[in-house]
């Protein structure tokens, strides 16, 4: 069973269901500009919620927001120390789009192999 022990209720086993929920909370978390670069911020070191909101014209509520679809996916961890929120990359899930492209990946090559080799027929 894997467990987002961040967020209650998340409890799902690992199966074909499972998965698909988890692509579509990782792509929908990861289909927005604001957050793919909250990500990328992370990616470097943890930082508070205060210091993810600056680069941003937002309010602290609507960058609160945004964090909470990236914990929703799995992608961030939210801390308290005393009145500070500080948040941390989690990249693990990220493993599962991987897989989900590279599949799709192959598929295409293979069609584009297909693809070059008709009109190299057709010369």
């Amino acid at each position: 069973m894997v467990t987002n022990k961040h967020i209650p209720g998340t409890e799902i086993a690992d199966s074909d269901d499972s998965i698909s929920i988890k692509l579509d909370l990782i792509f929908s978390a990861l289909s927005d500009a604001t957050r793919r670069s909250i990500l990328t911020r992370l990616a470097g070191s943890e930082a508070s919620v205060g210091e993810l909101a600056e680069p941003f014209n937002m309010s602290r509520p609507a960058i609160s927001k945004h964090i909470r679809v990236l914990e929703k996916a799995g992608l961030v961890r939210r801390t308290r120390d005393g009145r500070i929120s500080r948040c941390e990359l989690d990249a693990a899930p990220l493993k599962y789009a991987a897989e989900w492209v590279a599949e799709y990946r192959q598929y295409w090559e293979s069609q584009l192999d297909l693809l070059q080799d008709y009109f190299e027929r057709k010369k």
